[in-house]
């Protein structure tokens, strides 16, 4: 199993250059990172941890990490609906951290 430190520079090295960064708050990054291997553990993929998957991949698609609904989040609030990507203006406070709504269509 990938530790959490390794996760954290395989998804850093591929996200950064997207401009999709860690939040800076490292605890919280730390225990999504957690969240996502356990998950991978469970279900055979990354879903995101603030999320309850059904373990059905065809199902979860949108919800495995990064999610669908991360570009929009990021761009409209600065963060995704978890915490784990933000903007470099989230990071920095040159935007307010604020509640992310959740975009997820009921029906999953």
């Amino acid at each position: 199993m990938i530790s959490v430190d390794k996760l954290y520079e395989v998804l850093k090295t591929a996200q950064e250059p997207k401009g999709y960064f860690f939040n800076k708050d490292k605890d919280v990054v730390s225990d999504l990172l957690d969240g996502l291997i356990r998950n991978s553990a469970r279900y055979g993929y990354m879903s995101c941890p603030c999320r309850l998957a059904s373990g059905d991949y065809e199902r979860d698609r949108d919800i495995i990490c990064p999610c669908v609904y991360r570009a929009a989040d990021v761009k409209e609030f600065g963060s995704c609906y978890c915490g784990l990507y933000v903007s470099e203006d989230w990071n920095e406070g040159r935007i307010l951290n604020t509640y992310i709504p959740e975009r997820r269509p009921l029906q999953h």
